[in-house]
C-alpha cells in the first residue's frame, strides 16, 4: 500500500523498461522534482491516494491545454493540498499551471487526439498518456482502486513505489558505488606510482579512465534516487558528496594528460563522447583508446604513454589552473616537469621562486603518500 509515495520511476514506453540514461532526462527529474516527498503537490497526491479516489492532474500551461478541454469548472485559485484533494473528488481532470502554484480547472474531460497510440487500458490511463504524447504537459493519474500513480512525460509512463523501497534501492546503490570507488583509488594510486617512475601503459589509463566512468554513472543513478525521495533522501545525497569527491576533476584531468593529440575543443569532445558510451562499450578498452585519440587495434598493455602533467599537478594545494597550464605548456610532460632545474620551473609564467618550492614539495609529498598508499593496498 502507498503509505508515502515516492517517486521511484520504473519507465515504460511502448513497454519496454527504459535504461537509467533515459530516466535521467531533463523532462522527467524536473518533474521527480516537483512531485518528491516535501513538496506541496506531493503531499496532495498522498491525501488523494488514502481516500481512494482516484484522479487525472494535468500540469502545463492552461492556455496551451485549452484545445483539449470539454467542460469543465474554472477556477483559478491558489494551489493547496487540501483544495487538490477536494476538486479530485469530481470525476473529470484537473489543470494546475505549469508550474503547479494555481488550480486553473476541475471536473474537466479531455479529449486529445484518438488516433494516438495507446498501449493502456483504462480510460483515465490511456487519456493520460495520449495528452502527455500531444502536449509537453506532465500527467499524473492516480488509480482509484490499486493505488498506483502514474506519471506521464513525453509519452513515457513512470510508476511511483513506495518511500522504503526506494531508500532500499539507493543504500543498494551507495554501496556498489563504494565499491567502485575504492577499485578506483586502488588502480588511481598505481597510476601515479607509475607515472613518477615513467612506466605507465596505455592500459593503466584505459583502467582508471573506464572506472572513474562507472562511478560517475552510479553517481548519476542516485542522483535520480534522491531527486525521487525529496526530503527523505538528504543522508543519502550526503554520502554520496562524501563518496565522489574529487571523481570529476580526476576523470578530466586524465582525459588531459593522455589524449593522443592535445586541444580544448578534442578534450570537450572526449570527456562528451565517454559519457555517452553505452555500457558495453565502456568495457571495450578499444572503444575507449579510439576516444582518446589511439588505434583501437593497439595492444594497449604493451603501449607505453607518458602523461602531460595535468592530473599529478591538479593534486598539489593551491596551485592554480593557470599555473598547471603554463607549466604543462613549458614543459610538455611530467617527465620533463620532474627533470628540469628549479631555474626552469621558476621561471615559468605565474610560478615564481615561493611557488616553485611549494611545486618541488608537492611532487615529494605525492610520491611518498602515494608509496603509502600502495603499501597499505598490498
Amino acid at each position: 500500500m502507498l503509505n508515502a509515495l515516492n517517486s521511484r520511476a520504473v519507465a515504460l514506453r511502448s513497454g519496454e523498461e527504459f535504461d537509467s540514461e533515459v530516466r535521467a532526462e531533463p523532462g522527467l527529474m524536473k518533474a521527480l522534482e516537483m512531485i518528491a516527498p516535501g513538496t506541496a503537490l506531493r503531499e496532495g497526491i498522498d491525501s488523494i491516494v488514502h481516500a481512494r479516489t482516484g484522479g487525472l492532474i494535468v500540469i502545463g500551461e492552461p492556455e496551451e491545454l485549452s484545445f483539449l478541454n470539454s467542460g469543465g469548472i474554472k477556477l483559478d485559485i491558489d494551489f493547496t493540498p487540501a483544495f487538490l484533494y477536494q476538486v479530485a473528488k469530481m470525476d473529470g481532470a484537473i489543470i494546475l499551471n505549469a508550474n503547479a502554484t494555481k488550480i486553473a480547472m476541475a471536473n474537466v474531460q479531455l479529449m486529445p487526439d484518438p488516433t494516438i497510440l495507446s498501449h493502456e487500458t483504462g480510460t483515465r490511463h490511456r487519456t493520460a498518456e495520449r495528452v502527455s504524447k500531444q502536449t509537453d504537459a506532465l500527467v499524473i493519474a492516480i488509480s482509484q482502486r490499486r493505488e498506483v500513480v502514474a506519471v506521464y512525460v513525453d509519452g513515457a509512463k513512470y510508476i511511483l513505489e513506495d518511500i522504503p523501497v526506494v531508500l532500499a534501492k539507493a543504500n543498494q546503490a551507495l554501496a556498489t558505488l563504494d565499491k567502485y570507488r575504492t577499485r578506483l583509488d586502488q588502480v588511481s594510486t598505481r597510476l601515479t606510482a607509475l607515472e613518477f617512475e615513467g612506466g605507465v601503459t596505455l592500459h593503466d589509463v584505459l583502467t582508471v579512465l573506464q572506472r572513474s566512468e562507472l562511478v560517475t554513472r552510479m553517481a548519476v543513478e542516485i542522483e535520480r534516487y534522491i531527486v525521487e525521495l525529496g526530503t527523505e533522501g538528504r543522508l543519502i545525497e550526503m554520502q554520496l558528496e562524501e563518496t565522489t569527491v574529487g571523481t570529476a576533476a580526476e576523470k578530466a584531468a586524465l582525459v588531459r594528460d593522455y589524449l593522443f593529440s592535445y586541444s580544448d575543443e578534442a578534450f570537450a569532445a572526449g570527456l562528451e563522447e565517454i559519457g555517452r558510451l553505452p555500457h558495453q562499450d565502456l568495457l571495450d578498452f578499444g572503444r575507449l583508446a579510439e576516444l582518446l585519440g589511439y588505434d583501437r587495434k593497439l595492444n594497449t598493455l604493451d603501449y607505453p604513454v607518458s602523461p602531460r602533467g595535468y592530473r599529478v599537478l591538479g593534486r598539489i594545494p593551491r596551485l592554480p589552473k593557470l599555473v598547471v597550464a603554463h607549466i604543462v605548456r613549458e614543459f610538455g610532460g611530467l617527465d620533463e616537469l620532474l627533470a628540469a632545474t628549479d631555474a626552469e620551473l621558476e621561471g615559468v609564467e605565474g610560478v615564481g621562486e615561493i611557488r616553485a618550492k611549494d611545486i618541488r614539495e608537492g611532487l615529494r609529498r605525492l610520491q611518498e603518500i602515494n608509496l603509502v598508499d600502495r603499501y597499505l593496498q598490498t
